[in-house]
């Protein structure tokens, strides 16, 4: 039986990639910076209409489920756009997404910006509010003492936002919240 926040069996009924041979997946977390699968092309992109939180519970990766740590994920806003990498890939690679992806995560549909005009359909993993593994929006401060003291199987919840943070300097991507988190959690390690 699956623990409730695992969506993997869910994801899997979401999409039929019969006669398909390839799909455009966003990475907007983890996926910008650890690509640990097979693709075709790797690009810049944009979502718009979405902004990146660290509102999601981690309890498989970056924390415990005594002590979940704190995930990026999308929540709607109107007017916003959210930079990330976009992956084509083989509908077989999702066997493995589904599985990293389970702590909460549905595979949705979305457009894919690469800008200059050129735009495609694709997938994107959202932890959506009120999944079983939904922490939910906290001030910076908070969320930089929470991340400080997560740990899990995938390494401390700290170098999740610190690598995010990096990848998305260099991308070219301004994302206050983000970097908000990661200089309170400088300030709490001292390397501000």
């Amino acid at each position: 039986m699956d623990a409730p926040h695992d969506t993997t069996r869910i994801n899997r009924l979401r999409q039929d990639f019969t006669g398909v041979e390839s799909v455009w997946l966003f990475g907007y977390g983890s996926l910008i910076y650890k690509a640990d699968f097979p693709y075709l092309e790797r690009r810049r992109a944009t979502i718009h209409g979405w902004s990146r939180r660290l509102w999601q519970g981690s309890h498989d990766h970056r924390g415990t489920f005594e002590h979940p740590g704190r995930v990026a994920t999308l929540i709607p806003e109107e007017g916003a756009a959210c930079v990330g990498m976009a992956y084509h890939v083989a509908p077989a690679t999702f066997e493995h997404l589904d599985h990293r992806e389970k702590n909460g995560y549905l595979r949705h549909e979305g457009v894919l910006d690469f800008g200059n005009g050129k735009s495609v359909a694709g997938l994107v993993y959202i932890a959506a509010q009120g999944n079983a593994a939904w922490l939910g929006p906290a001030d910076d401060a908070t969320l930089a003492r929470h991340v400080a003291a997560a740990s899990g199987p995938s390494g401390r919840n700290s170098d999740y936002v610190l690598h995010l943070a990096r990848a998305l300097r260099e991308l070219g991507a301004d994302d206050p919240h983000v970097f908000a988190v990661e200089a309170r959690l400088r300030d709490l390690h001292g390397t501000g």
